[in-house]
């Protein structure tokens, strides 16, 4: 019996549910453009086998691990954050026979399709099961097939972003275009360590922006010069995108003298929290500036409380699945960077929440009225067949489909990559369906907006 259903996620009425057949046959196998994640591009460069599925599909997925600690087990018995795992059978075993956890959720819909369409594995993964998954998966990834560059080249992507640090080397980037390799991995402009006065290592990395540029970073405008010759260095390795994951949408919009003053207080480590905020909300109208001269698209993803858990944030880091979602004002804090630079028509910004109680009250109706705001889609929590549903249902009234930027995958999970896609186009198929079989839209108008959702509105956001 098939792990995957193929009217999964489709509408339970057949007549709507026929349509929506319809329209996803004719976008199931468009190409995946993958504008925004945080896959590694060392995979590419390198193009070595990944060592054994547990570093493939527990270790880099914090949908997974953060799960299984939600239930008790701890990420030592996981052994996340250990460079090379010392038994991974043992930690696979774990994972099977928690399995169960997460029914009814998108993890569940994204490891299934990879067992079965990767693998060929039709069994539920279980405690039962556990083995032959794993002696399955680790005989197939020892072969050519299961390499890197194969996989990419197998899933049929166009074209798929990283997000970098500003004090990146790019190396494995410029690797990937100096072997020949046909494959389209770009970098993403990610400065929050070097614009984020509370982010770990901000003094140091001021002071190696000044080494990498030659730039005086001391002063303010030699910091600014630093971070507009990166932006330009990741140009050159084909990026097309900054993201910025401040914890608030606030944005800010000084004089120069004003700037200058507070970057001052910042550098001096003096600054109290409404400084270290205003100087954060500064720097995104910054970006802004930079994005209308050197042409990259601006994601802003706010609304994260990050490192919640301060506890394993100490033990282990960032990004360990504690990362917490939180209100999010848009409409006063975009206010200052949409006076000045709102109505530009060179600006291209796209917006993301984690607070859906944004969509219809704030996000739409700037995204259906401002030329430079595109809204991105459900993000991270919300990355699923109910969240895509509700952001469609509410945004679309108001700012439409083309006020979108499609789909992005976001994700660390490399073989997570044509599941979420498959989620997606599913779900827009089901969504416009609905528009057809209640007589808003036509079949024909239905089947050019899930193309457009699924690759062109894509490829024209994010200027690819």
């Amino acid at each position: 019996m098939a792990l995957l259903h193929e009217d999964r996620l489709f509408p339970a009425e057949e007549g709507t549910r026929a349509i929506a057949r319809r329209l996803y046959a004719g976008i199931r196998d468009l190409p995946i453009v993958s504008p925004h994640g945080h896959t590694q591009a060392a995979w590419f460069a390198g193009n070595q086998p990944f060592p054994d599925p547990v570093a493939l599909f527990v270790q880099p997925d914090h949908y997974v691990f953060r799960m299984l600690y939600s239930q008790g087990i701890t990420l030592e018995e996981l052994e996340i954050g250990e460079g090379r795992i010392a038994d991974p059978r043992k930690v696979w075993r774990i994972f099977a026979s928690h399995y169960h956890l997460f029914r009814g959720t998108p993890t569940r819909l994204w490891l299934d399709y990879a067992f079965e369409t990767l693998f060929g594995l039709t069994e539920r993964l279980s405690a039962a099961t556990a083995d032959n998954h794993y002696d399955v998966i680790e005989a197939k990834l020892a072969t050519a097939e299961f390499l890197p560059r194969a996989l990419y080249e197998q899933f049929d992507i166009e074209v798929l972003a990283t997000t970098d640090s500003p004090l990146d080397s790019l190396a494995d980037h410029a690797a990937i275009r100096a072997s020949g390799w046909k494959g389209r991995i770009v970098p993403t402009f990610r400065p929050d360590s070097v614009v984020d006065p509370d982010f770990s290592g901000f003094r140091a990395g001021i002071e190696a922006l000044a080494k990498l540029t030659g730039e005086d970073t001391e002063t303010w405008r030699g910091y600014l010069g630093a971070l507009a010759a990166r932006r330009q260095f990741f140009k050159t390795l084909g990026a097309t995108a900054t993201d910025h994951g401040h914890i608030t949408a606030q944005t800010a919009d000084l004089d120069e003298s004003e700037a200058s003053r507070l970057f001052s207080t910042v550098l001096a480590g003096t600054a109290d929290a409404a400084e270290r905020e205003l100087f954060r909300a500064q720097m995104l109208t910054e970006m802004a500036r930079m994005s209308l001269e050197d042409g990259l698209v601006m994601q802003i993803h706010p609304g994260s409380v990050r490192n919640h858990n301060a506890a394993i944030f100490a033990r282990y880091g960032r990004d360990m699945g504690a990362d917490i979602p939180q209100s999010t004002n848009y409409v006063d804090a975009l206010r200052p960077l949409l006076d000045h630079l709102g109505n530009e028509p060179g600006l291209s910004i796209i917006l993301f929440t984690l607070d859906e109680t944004a969509y219809s009250r704030e996000l739409a109706p700037l995204a259906g009225h401002y030329p430079c705001l595109k809204l991105g889609p459900p993000w991270w929590f919300f990355d699923s067949p109910e969240g895509m549903r509700r952001f469609r249902e509410q945004v679309t009234e108001t700012a439409g489909f083309y006020n979108t930027a499609g789909f992005n995958d976001d994700t660390r999970a490399f073989l997570s990559i044509p599941a979420r896609h498959d989620v997606a186009r599913r779900m827009d198929a089901g969504f416009l369906a609905r528009l057809v079989a209640e007589h808003r839209i036509d079949e024909d108008e239905a089947l050019e907006l899930a193309r457009e959702l699924t690759v062109g509105l894509v490829k024209k956001a994010y200027k690819l």
